[in-house]
């Protein structure tokens, strides 16, 4: 099995309908360490690509590339602006794909987590969303169908949550608290763990 337009449609109606009690946990854990807005900007981002309609597209990169550019109206955060950075890049490299494999989806997110890197200034280690990324590029190279994917993704990122909790924030306004943000969950650590778990389900 592949990943296919339509699978990717699924995927974000289905990380949409897991924002809503999401939105505030993530809130809640950006205030120990931010604004207190992680939630309420992916609520918006992720929303605002639910309502795109995706029977149009052409292919999985066309499909990226539409999320990618509403992700981008939807958001004036960093961390907003880093999704859609990463999914127009993971866009870029599906282009003239009819389907992706289940095997390949280590490359997008590879792709994605470099182009995010590289937009964001970050580097791995720093305790983002980068190290979760980093972390499921890895997870998923020998997945063989979207579902082994999904469920390698999932642990993957709650396996990197666990692993940086215990380390310091090192990029961004957490970075200001030093070690004060060990034992504290990186908010969009804690959200892609969500959001994964809620597609591995």
């Amino acid at each position: 099995m592949s990943v296919t337009v339509s699978s990717i449609a699924f995927a974000i109606a289905r990380a949409n309908e897991a924002m809503g009690p999401l939105e505030q946990v993530l809130n809640d854990a950006d205030a120990k360490l931010g604004d207190g807005d992680t939630g309420g900007m992916l609520a918006r981002v992720i929303g605002k690509m639910a309502e795109v309609d995706l029977s149009g597209a052409v292919d999985p990169g066309s499909a990226l590339s539409q999320l990618a550019k509403a992700a981008t109206l939807a958001t004036g955060s960093s961390l907003g602006t880093l999704f859609a950075t990463g999914l127009l890049a993971a866009g870029r490299e599906a282009k003239g794909r009819e389907a992706i494999d289940a095997g390949d989806l280590s490359d997008l997110v590879a792709t994605a987590r470099d182009a995010m890197i590289a937009r964001g200034g970050a580097s791995l280690g720093d305790k983002t969303v980068l190290d979760s990324l980093d972390a499921i590029a890895d997870a998923v190279k020998d997945a063989r169908t979207p579902g082994q994917a999904a469920s390698a993704a999932a642990k993957a990122a709650a396996d990197a949550l666990e692993a940086f909790r215990s380390r310091p924030n090192r990029i961004g306004r957490a970075r200001m608290f030093g070690d004060q943000t060990i034992g504290i969950d990186d908010p969009g650590m804690l959200a892609i763990r969500e959001l994964t778990a809620a597609l591995a389900r």
